[in-house]
This record gives structure tokens, C-alpha cells and sequence, in this order.
């Protein structure tokens, strides 16, 4: 996995038990490498309230027949994950390759195996600790990362969204949608400083073509020449003093859009977090805001169909407890999307907000069992509500 990512799951994990895990790990003349990832999955038990028009509603609705209930098993938030990752130091230089892909646990083909795996990584870095490092290649990206790495959901399964994810979506969704755009897995070149007594900042640029849905697009952008990068960028502060640790960190990210050939505007959004823990207690609050960066995914309803932007915004608060090898969770978080300057109300959807209980047992350093409670509604600007609730159950392994 990348740092960022093994970085959060080992704090997640260290959370948890005496030691963080770490890959196998295998000298290879001048490489070391890191093979490492994750096997999760979770029996999903879910229950649908109603079945109204929410156009980008993420709380489950009843199905074709009317059913208000669905069961399935599937990974959660966090997709099982095998990764391969090369470090040597060469020429007064720290260089690195990660290669990675993302397996489903489940398949509603009739073979059981339609789903091909997910690839999310493939870059390298250079660089050494006195002037920072370089990326170049495909890994999360920069804007909102910190949002979903903070997430307690990242071993969990959090929302499932309105399809249902109970089985055979390769992921569910966690927090997404539900206080945070997601970071998504983008093509970037991208420096980090090097780290500065606790403070350190990352700015790249990243594939234009990320494509995006909504009423005011007649074609995806990807068909579309851009002429302009995405720019995304991240500063971070760590601390500690006594029994006190914590992050603060905010954010920003621009994109071009151009759905059509008579459609053009600039993307824009920001966001601030925190998460501090002090003992057995781990607090985290993060907001974002936008204009024309849509809601769940990035650019996603973030213009009517005329190019007028919508503005967007959200974030979630969550408190965690630890008791022994066991943790608390609670958690709730909303996103907002407001109307266009000038436009109607429609079954577009106005908020999708979350509440999530969970506890979190690690059997083992490397095995955790995960129990979740997620609550879910989802608002229509007509004031339609559809609302849900899941229970799941299922574990995750870490090597």
C-alpha cells in the first residue's frame, strides 16, 4: 500500500494492539521489498425505509419487487489489497516503486468471478529527506485523502450507497458522500517537502480527465481535450506533547470542467480536519467546501445543465474510545448540495447524512473483528427523504 494508506491502517491497527503491522519483507540485492495489503469481508444485513426519487441519494431504497430488506457479503470500505512495494537508496536518492491491485470478495456472476481486480497504484518516487520527494504514476489523491484515512469506516463498511453494495460492488462507500468527496485513485506528479519539525506539504498536479455525472453533462469529459491540469495540494501539521498526539491539516484542489463543447467553468474546493487523541480517547472533525466540485465524487452534480455551478459543502465529527484490545466508535457526518443560482427544485439530492456506531476487536496484531451500525438518509430538494439502516459483521487481516 502506499505510505499514506499503510500509514493510516497501521495507526488504525496500532489503536488497537501493542504493535503496528508491517509487510513481508524480502532483501532483494539492492531492493528491499515490502509486499503487503489486506484480506476483508463483512456479511451485511440492511433495511430500506422507502423508495423515492433522490437523484444521488446514497441511503439503500426497496428493490424492483418492493423488498425492504437485502443481505449480501462484501468487501468494506477499505478493498482487500495486494501491493508491492520496492526501496533502495541509489545515487544519494531514495527511490521507490508501488504496484498494487484491488481483488472483490464477491460476485453476482453466475462464474462467481466477472469482476476483474481494481488497479489503483502504479508510481515512483525519488527524493531524499533534505529536500522532500517526487511522485510520478497513479495513487490516492491529494485533495480529501486525509478525510478517508481518518475515517474509523476504513475498516469498516460504513454506507453502502443507494444500489445497495450488500453484494457484489467491489467496494462500499465508508464516509464518502456522507462528509467527504472522495480522494479517488488519480494519474499526478506531485512534491513533498521534507518533513519540517512536524509540518509538511504536498502539491502536484493530476490527470485532467476524471469523470464526472450529473444533469449538466451530455457527454463524460473524458472524450473532451483539456488543456489544463488539476492541481491539488495538502499541508499537514503533527504534534505530540505528553500523552497528547494529533494532526491538523487543510486542503485545496481546482479543476477545469468541461462536460460539452458549450459548457466551460473552474472547479474549486477546500477543506480543514483535525484529529487528536490523548489516551484512550481519539477525537476527528473535518469540513469541506465548494464551488462546482459537486458532492460523493469530485465534479459529480457539480453544475446544472446550463453550467451554472452548485455549491457544495460538509464534514463529519468522530469519537472513538478504546477499551483494551477493543474500540468505540461513533461517528456522523452530511454532505450538502445546494441548487444553481437561478434553478427549480428537483429530485436532485439536497443532503445524504450518516450515523455510524461501531466497535472495533483486535483478535490479534495483524486480525481485527469489526461490527458496525449505520444509519443513513438521504434528502431530495423536493424534501423527499428515503432512509436506511444496515448491521454488519466480518473481520479484516492485515500483512
Amino acid at each position: 500500500m502506499n505510505k499514506n494508506i499503510k500509514l493510516a491502517v497501521a495507526g488504525a491497527v496500532l489503536a488497537l494492539s501493542a504493535t503496528a503491522n508491517a509487510g513481508i519483507i524480502i532483501p532483494a540485492g539492492e531492493w528491499t521489498i515490502d509486499i503487503n495489503g489486506n484480506v476483508n469481508a463483512y456479511a451485511i444485513m440492511g433495511s430500506a425505509k422507502n423508495n423515492n426519487a433522490v437523484g444521488g441519494g446514497l441511503a439503500n431504497t426497496k428493490d424492483a419487487t418492493g423488498e425492504k430488506d437485502g443481505v449480501g457479503i462484501n468487501t468494506g470500505l477499505l478493498p482487500a489489497w495486494l501491493g508491492f512495494t520496492g526501496t533502495t537508496r541509489q545515487n544519494d536518492l531514495d527511490v521507490s516503486f508501488t504496484i498494487s491491485m484491488q481483488p472483490n470478495v464477491s460476485d453476482n456472476g453466475a462464474a462467481g468471478d466477472a469482476n476483474t481486480p481494481l488497479f489503483r497504484q502504479a508510481n515512483m518516487t525519488f527524493g531524499d529527506k533534505s529536500w522532500g520527494s517526487i511522485k510520478l504514476g497513479k495513487d490516492i489523491g491529494i485533495f480529501a485523502s486525509n478525510a478517508i484515512l481518518n475515517d474509523m469506516t476504513l475498516l469498516g463498511v460504513g454506507t453502502q450507497g443507494a444500489s445497495g453494495n450488500m453484494s457484489g460492488g467491489a467496494t462500499t462507500l465508508g464516509g464518502i458522500g456522507t462528509g467527504y468527496i472522495y480522494a479517488a485513485w488519480k494519474g499526478q506528479i506531485a512534491y513533498t517537502t521534507p518533513n519540517m519539525n512536524g509540518f509538511q506539504a504536498t502539491v502536484g498536479i493530476t490527470n485532467p480527465n476524471q469523470g464526472l455525472t450529473g444533469t449538466g453533462v451530455t457527454s463524460s469529459i473524458a472524450t473532451l481535450a483539456q488543456d489544463r491540469f488539476g492541481i491539488e495540494g495538502q499541508a499537514n501539521y503533527s504534534f505530540s506533547a505528553d500523552a497528547l498526539t494529533g494532526k491538523i491539516w487543510v486542503g485545496g484542489a481546482t479543476y477545469k470542467v468541461k462536460p460539452n463543447s458549450a459548457i466551460e467553468y473552474t472547479a474549486s474546493a477546500a477543506d480543514i480536519g483535525a484529529n487528536l487523541n490523548a489516551g484512550a480517547i481519539g477525537l476527528t472533525g473535518y469540513y469541506y467546501k465548494g464551488e462546482g466540485a459537486g458532492t460523493t465524487l469530485l465534479l459529480n452534480e457539480g453544475a446544472n445543465a446550463t453550467g451554472s455551478k452548485r455549491d457544495s459543502d460538509g464534514g463529519y465529527l468522530q469519537a472513538t474510545y478504546k477499551i483494551g484490545s477493543t474500540k468505540l466508535g461513533l461517528a456522523y457526518g452530511i454532505s450538502k448540495l445546494d441548487l444553481a443560482s437561478g434553478e427549480g427544485a428537483s429530485t436532485l439530492v439536497k443532503e445524504n447524512e450518516r450515523t455510524t456506531a461501531g466497535v472495533y476487536h483486535a483478535l490479534t496484531k495483524h486480525l481485527n473483528l469489526v461490527s458496525e451500525y449505520n444509519h443513513v438518509q438521504s434528502t431530495s430538494h423536493l424534501n423527499a427523504k428515503n432512509t436506511s439502516d444496515t448491521v454488519s459483521l466480518g473481520a479484516i487481516l492485515f500483512f
